[in-house]
């Protein structure tokens, strides 16, 4: 098969001006492959030089740079060392733009590095006479806005634990995570803006401290308004009155595994998984990417549309420590006809963009074309995550946004806080195809006997150790949740749960998820949670829920067993609707809603989600005689309700 036309390719000027290019001579190789394989069989001298060249400042040096390079789990990196992840954040100063926030409502805030800077400070010695202490929890219910990224670092520089979620989390969705994690401070929101619509959260809020035992102090950010005031909760400050102003910034050195955020990534079984994030790890990996793939630098102004119950926030925040302004914006992407986030980047001279392969299809289908409408010399880089960019979406990229652009599709995850494939500054892009594997990721794709391949689908690994690997999940003692979430499939390997194809010249094509997590829009959602939502209905016995892809994206459907003499019309699809709605988040709503009269299921029975979802594209189902009920796999063949919209 020929190789993927090569659709755009850096001038040489630029190549040889990028990082990338100064980092690859600098450690004596020739060009990119190369210096990936050493950077993979050689990966304590990778590692190491990256520290060098990114200036990575230990208080204590490392004893070991790998003490056990044959395991994954508790690999042992830079034993010994210790540091701090917000000292590295902060470690720029002066009056140049840190932030420049903006609200779907209009509004525009901009913090200079030394403001920022002032206001950590003030934020943590807040923290310190709240009682809070190292290894203490810190969560956040925030927009995506200054304050967000204040309260994490605040946390994180007196060495607790951050970890968030967006404001349109129901009450369980929120007691699901921080319920687990037993936060003793509350960082909350009032409101937000979205979509024309000023949301109330207040009672959501209020909920969440009602359910959680452990918050013992919440802070409220004033965010909205046009909301009438009303009392708050007797264990509630004000975000003024919280912060000591005047106080100096110190920061905690900790240990390099030492845990900085737990995030969560849903199963399809039981609560949310705690995955634990040190911060060693988490900044030496996004240093990589940030510096070396995406050729970040103190001139550049990052973008990422986000929120912070995703991980490219965290990985949009990480873009300080590269000295970098990071522009955030909270509230719909296509709020002013969807043109909102391009007349940003024309005024506030954006030079990465960050967004997801649905949000470019959304562009197109509403016949955008951001070059034809707004000037955008500055921009020079397009990234893509969350879903596959199909090869239509990076036509589209080159067309109508700019022809000189680096377009990096982008693959990795909550799991690593970071990715396994990327881009690269000195590459052709090629048509519908990730540029290349991460600089110290020993990525492989292996058929199902385990064996790596070249230009075939299987399961996208890694096979040695990287820094970023989960420090651990949360209140799992003995390491058995985290073994089998990525190594059961092979022993010692971590299988990441992506179909995938290695190319002949080095890069990667993804062609979806190989588990039965949700991604639709780019967001991981667990079946679990919209289990158990809907089965609290009386209407409902029993349901399943899959991704269909559709229009470049993927879609939940979602099919639903009713009581004897329930039909399902519109209003019980309302009914389900709002109920997975106001109790979860709006990406787990299912797009389509279908009764059938029987699940599939195991023997042990367990209901066999990746089975149904074979069905509904018209796969093979291999192994059906592990079905209790294997006959039952024919009522999700060819549902007219799933060929349209």
């Amino acid at each position: 098969m020929a190789p993927n036309p090569i659709i755009w390719q850096p001038d040489p000027e630029r190549a040889e001006t990028s990082a990338m290019h100064r980092f690859i001579r600098a450690t004596g190789h020739e060009n990119y492959a190369s210096l990936y394989r050493w950077s993979v069989e050689e990966a304590p001298a990778f590692w190491e030089a990256l520290c060098a060249y990114c200036d990575v400042r230990f208080d204590t040096e490392p004893a070991e740079i790998l003490a056990r390079p044959d395991s994954i789990i508790d690999a042992g990196w830079f034993s010994g060392s210790r540091l701090s992840f917000p000292a590295h954040l902060l470690r720029h100063a002066g009056n140049r733009p840190a932030i420049i926030f903006c609200g779907e409502n209009g509004v525009r805030r901009e913090l200079g590095f030394d403001e920022l800077r002032s206001q950590v400070a003030a934020v943590a010695e807040g923290l310190k006479r709240a009682g809070v202490a190292k290894g203490d929890r810190v969560a956040g219910f925030l927009p995506n806005c200054p304050e967000a990224v204040i309260a994490m670092l605040a946390t994180t520089s007196i060495g607790a634990i951050w970890s968030s979620c967006s404001p349109d989390f129901g009450i369980n969705g929120v007691v699901d995570r921080f319920g687990q994690i037993e936060p003793k401070i509350l960082f909350a929101v009032d409101g937000y803006y979205y979509n024309g619509k000023t949301c109330d959260t207040r009672s959501v809020v209020a909920g969440v401290v009602e359910e959680v035992a452990s918050i013992e102090r919440t802070v409220i950010v004033p965010f909205v308004q046009d909301l009438e005031p009303e009392a708050q909760a007797g264990n509630a400050v004000p975000w003024d009155a919280f912060a000591v102003e005047g106080a100096a910034l110190a920061f905690e050195s900790v240990e390099f595994d030492h845990p900085l955020y737990i995030m969560y990534s849903s199963g399809t079984t039981g609560a949310p998984k705690c995955i634990v994030h040190g911060h060693g790890g988490t900044l030496l990996q996004h240093l990589k990417e940030h510096v070396l793939h995406t050729d970040i630098g103190e001139n550049d102004r990052l973008f990422y549309f986000t929120t912070c119950g995703w991980m490219m926030w965290n990985w949009l925040v990480s873009g300080l420590a590269s000295g970098a302004t990071l522009v955030l914006y909270d509230g719909a992407p296509f709020s002013s006809d969807g043109r909102v986030l391009w007349q940003m980047a024309e005024r506030e001279k954006v030079t990465v963009f960050g967004t997801s392969a649905k949000y470019i299809s959304a562009l197109e289908k509403a016949g955008v074309r951001p070059r034809d409408e707004f000037a955008l010399p500055q921009l020079r880089a397009v990234l893509s995550t969350g879903s596959v960019l199909a090869p239509e979406g990076f036509d589209f990229v080159y067309n109508a946004i700019g022809d000189d652009l680096q377009l990096s599709s982008i693959s990795g995850g909550t799991d690593i806080i970071s990715c396994f494939v990327l881009g690269n500054p000195v590459l052709p892009v090629r048509r519908g195809e990730i540029q290349c594997r991460g600089l110290g990721m020993a990525v492989e794709v292996w058929n199902e006997a385990g064996e790596p391949v070249v230009g075939e689908n299987g399961e996208l690994v890694c096979t040695r150790p990287f820094p970023s690997a989960p420090v651990g999940f949360w209140n799992d003692p003995d390491g058995s949740r985290y073994r089998a979430a990525y190594f059961e499939r092979f022993d010692g390997v971590w299988a990441h749960g992506d179909f995938a194809e290695l190319t002949p010249d080095g890069g990667v094509i993804i062609h979806g998820r190989s588990d039965a997590v949700l991604n639709p829009g780019g967001v991981r959602i667990g079946t679990a949670e919209i289990y158990r939502q809907v089965e609290q209905l009386d209407e409902v016995i029993e349901s399943i829920a899959v991704g269909q892809e559709w229009q470049d994206d993927v879609r939940v459907v979602l099919f639903v067993v009713l009581r004897e003499g329930v039909d399902l019309d519109d209003a019980l699809r309302d009914v389900i609707r709002i109920q997975i709605r106001r109790n979860t988040t709006p990406r787990h709503v299912p797009s389509k809603i279908v009764a059938v009269p029987d699940i599939p299921r195991t023997k042990s029975g367990k209901i066999v989600e990746l089975a149904v979802r074979s069905v509904v594209h018209g796969d093979p189902v291999r192994n059906t005689e592990a079905l209790a009920n294997p006959e039952a796999l024919e009522w999700f063949r060819g549902v007219a309700e799933l060929e349209t919209d």
